[in-house]
Formats: structure tokens, sequence, C-alpha cells
């Protein structure tokens, strides 16, 4: 049995793919299982992993100065064999816990460099530079580190040159998740979209697309907007008359929605770090048996269209996002077969149990 601590400064404590998979699945096989957050909720205990908090944090400069240190602080007592970071941000105390002997893993959820070049509120030559300067830094930590979880193969293959200990662990759902029955007969004309609402995320065109709408379909959104400024401009536009904002949900929350829904929509503007993610919300709505409206990205076009689960869309296309919709909520037959598809996609390939037995192996390896 090994005793492990998961590190966050910045994610919610039951974040689906630190708490919900892998502490969960580590601690489910026999090992002692810590999870350090800093959200100021206090210490829990659930599904076998202890859940300390470190505090909370008042913004992002005292989160990445004030609450990196304080979840430091916490790891170092709890004097864990192994220690995983999932936080960039938490890579200088991952240096600083090597040298007082434990094992280091950080987890990249995110190619940063990338998604540094992608920040709107940077000026060109400012992205440019955090970019080069973190790419730099991430080079020299990682290399040191026993080793790096990927949250895609492409990720892992740049880490790969980094760390010869990397493994790509994709964050594909739990099969059991969600209902095994959608029940089409009983659905309300309704689409979803879950996650951040923002700019480069696609919510513009979405709302611009819901005053295209030939259909009375609805557009059911579950999660928050990061700029007020953003959510001000939206909750103006005419089509915000057809959207049902849910605000953040819990899983059994999401999961009710992804119940009640026709389709999934995911359309996400064409950044460099978006062209090759592997969005959970996407695999999500295919257990969950729904069709997905995606972005036509290669890597996404394969899998959707490669499995026959959900159509393709020029994201900056308000029209083409609302005949998607207006197609998949009119044509019952078609969108609940579409939904099988992914059903047995996920079923046969992108789910969690296949992924945990290469966390474990990982683990073992180590």
């Amino acid at each position: 049995m090994l005793s492990i601590a998961h590190l966050t400064s910045a994610h919610p404590r039951y974040d689906s793919r630190i708490f919900g998979k892998q502490c969960r699945t580590l601690a489910e096989h026999g090992h002692q299982v810590a999870l350090v957050v800093a959200d100021g909720h206090g210490n829990d205990y659930r599904h076998g992993v202890r859940i300390l908090d470190a505090g909370a944090t008042s913004g992002r400069l005292d989160r990445m100065l004030s609450g990196t240190h304080r979840v430091y602080r916490l790891a170092l007592r709890l004097r864990a064999d192994i220690v995983q970071l999932h936080d960039p941000e938490l890579l200088p105390a991952a240096l600083l816990l090597k040298l007082r002997g434990h094992k280091v893993i950080f987890d990249a959820h995110e190619d940063v460099p990338l998604q540094l070049l992608g920040k709107p509120y940077l000026g060109p030559s400012s992205r440019r530079l955090l970019a080069a300067a973190y790419a730099r830094f991430e080079h020299h930590a990682c290399r040191l580190l026993d080793g790096v979880i990927a949250a895609t193969p492409t990720i892992r293959d740049k880490f790969s040159l980094i760390n010869r200990s990397t493994i790509d662990i994709n964050n594909f759902p739990l099969s059991d998740e969600f209902s095994a029955d959608p029940g089409w007969e009983h659905k309300p004309l309704q689409v979803c979209y879950v996650g951040g609402l923002s700019a480069i995320r696609g919510i513009a065109e979405l709302v611009r697309a819901c005053e295209l709408l030939r259909t009375p379909v609805r557009v059911r959104l579950a999660g928050s907007f990061g700029e007020p400024a953003l959510a001000a401009r939206m909750r103006a536009l005419p089509g915000w008359s057809r959207i049902d904002a849910a605000g953040l949900l819990d899983r059994a929350g999401v999961g009710a929605m992804l119940a009640a829904s026709r389709a999934g929509l995911v359309t996400l503007h064409p950044t460099p770090n978006h062209l090759d993610a592997l969005p959970v919300k996407m695999f999500e709505y295919m257990a969950a048996g729904i069709p997905v409206i995606a972005s036509d990205f290669p890597l996404w076009r394969g899998i959707v269209e490669g499995n026959g689960c959900g159509v393709c869309v020029d994201p900056h296309d308000p029209a083409a996002i609302a005949t998607a919709i207006d197609y998949l909520a009119g044509h019952p037959d078609v969108a609940r077969r579409m939904g099988e598809n992914g059903r047995a996609a996920v079923r046969t390939r992108y789910n969690w149990g296949s992924e945990s037995i290469k966390l474990l192996r990982f683990y073992e390896s180590l």
C-alpha cells in the first residue's frame, strides 16, 4: 500500500478528473489517499479519500502565492510516498518536495504555453513572452520529477521529450455515471452545453445561433461566466431569451440535464490549446447517449463523425450551429441513433475503466 497525496490550489475538491476518477481509483485499490485543496470548506472524508483544506484564497494572485504555500506546507505534514500535483502554479512546490525526498508527479491537464498564447486579455507580445518563459521553467522542472501524467496523447508526446516517465491518462467518463436509458419519448425540446461560459468557448456564437433557430427548442447551460462584462453583453442579446442558464451543477445535476437533452454542444474556438484537446464534456454527452454538436477540428471530426455520434460545425458560424440544433431537435430518430452510437463508443473505447488500469500500473512502476 502506498501513501499518496494529490495537491490542487485551483480545482474544486470534487473535480471529476482529480477526485472522482484518480483519487477514488487509487483508494479503491487499497492505497492511502489524501487530497489537499484550497477552498475554505473544511476537511472531509469521502469514498476512502481524506480531503484536507488549506484554506480559501481571495483572487488569482492570492491563490498563486499564499494558496500554493499553504498547500505545500500541508503536503509536507502528510509525509506521503508519492505526491501528484495538478496545477502549473504548484511546480515550484514540486521541486521543493523532491528536495525533501518525495516522489513527485506532475499532472499536465493542459498545454500551458499554448493556453497562454490564446489568452484574449493579454497583448500579443505579452502572450509570447509569458508562454516562452513558462515553457523554459516547465522544461527545467518536469525533467527533474519522477513522472508526468498527461491528459491527452498530444500533451504526452510533448512531455515525453522532457521526462521519459510520461504517460497519458485521458479524462474519459465513468461508464456507469449516466442513465442507461435516455428515455427519448419523455425528453423536452432541449439541447445543452456544460462548461465555462467564455468567448473562446463559443458562448457569443451560441447565443447568436439562438436568434436563428426555426424550431421552439431551448438551450440549457450548465456553467458560469468568468467575466461579468461578457455575461452582461450576452444577456442583452435577443437570443438569450431562448436560453435557460442553470449555473454550476453537481454531477447529479449534470447527469439529469444530459438525460433531458436531445444533443450536447461543444463548439469551442480553434485556439492552439483546443485543436488537440479531448474535452470531457464531449465524451460525457456520448456516455449519456445524446448526439454531439462539435467544432469541426480534424481530431474531433474523426471521433464524432468516425463514430457516427453527431455533427461537426464551424464554431464561428452561428447559422451552422443553429441548423445543427434544429436538425437534431427536430429529428429524434436520427438523434437517438447517433446517441446510441456514441454510448457504444464510450462503452468499448472512451471510458475511465481502461484509463484507470494505466494509472494503477504507472503508480506501481514508481
